[in-house]
Formats: structure tokens, sequence, C-alpha cells
């Protein structure tokens, strides 16, 4: 009897976790708004959870993941797309890479997302080398 009360009980902590999992990595949005005064229209933000899967410096998009039971997206970037570090510091595209997990902000325009921001879920790793020369004479 015991054993069987146990069970549930693993089995359900296990499904809430499978649910947050996907709570978390699922797309959330703001609210467009229209000011019926003027008539302006603010843009609605959304916001993407998971993993860069593909970038390339002469391209115009990033290829992304939300879950790893999902394809690929892309999303496309403009030269006012801002990279953030875990810290909220701007970084340079350089430090965006495969396999990087990360929290996009983007807007909506036809068929195309249009990233706005994306913020960067690990520290950029910089390599620093130094070489040392030494000489010898006879």
């Amino acid at each position: 009897m015991k054993e069987t009360r146990l069970v549930k009980m693993l089995v359900a902590g296990m499904a809430c976790a499978i649910a947050l999992g996907v709570a978390f990595a699922q797309e959330t949005t703001t609210t467009t708004t229209t000011n019926p005064v003027t008539g302006t229209t603010t843009e609605s933000t959304v916001t993407s959870t998971g993993t860069i899967t593909a970038y390339t410096p002469d391209t115009d998009y990033i290829t992304f993941r939300t879950t790893t039971d999902t394809a690929p997206v892309r999303y496309y970037y403009t030269k006012d797309t801002a990279i953030l570090d875990p810290e909220g510091r701007v970084v340079t595209w350089s430090a965006v890479r495969p396999d990087l997990p990360a929290t996009v902000y983007y807007v909506r325009s036809g068929d195309r997302m249009i990233v706005r921001k994306i913020m960067l879920s690990k520290p950029t790793v910089i390599e620093k080398k130094e070489t040392t020369t030494t000489t010898t004479r006879p």
C-alpha cells in the first residue's frame, strides 16, 4: 500500500517537472495596444527561450530552437538588434555561437520574426593566449 502511494507521488512529481519545463520554453506575448485618440499601435513583443542552433555572420538571420523536439526557426536580425550577456552588458556578435542558450525578444512583421534583443544565458568566454619567445646566443 505504501509503495503504491510512493509511486503515485513520484509519477505526479515527474509530471509536474515536465510540465514546468515545457511552460518555461513556451513563448509569452505582451499585448498590443492602440491609442484611441491618436490611432497609434504599440508593437507586440514576443519572448522565446531556447538555444541558438546556427549563426553565420554574413547572413541576416539566426536559427533558434525552443525545445529539443521542435524544428529550428529563423529569426531575422537588424543592425539595431542588441546582444546582451547574462549581466545585461552589450556584447558583440562574436559572442553568438551555436548551442548557446538564450532568450530572444522579437516582433512579428508579416511572416518574419524580427529580433530586437538577444539575451545570452551563459557568459561569453574570452581566451587570452600568450606566447613567449626566447633567443639564446652562443
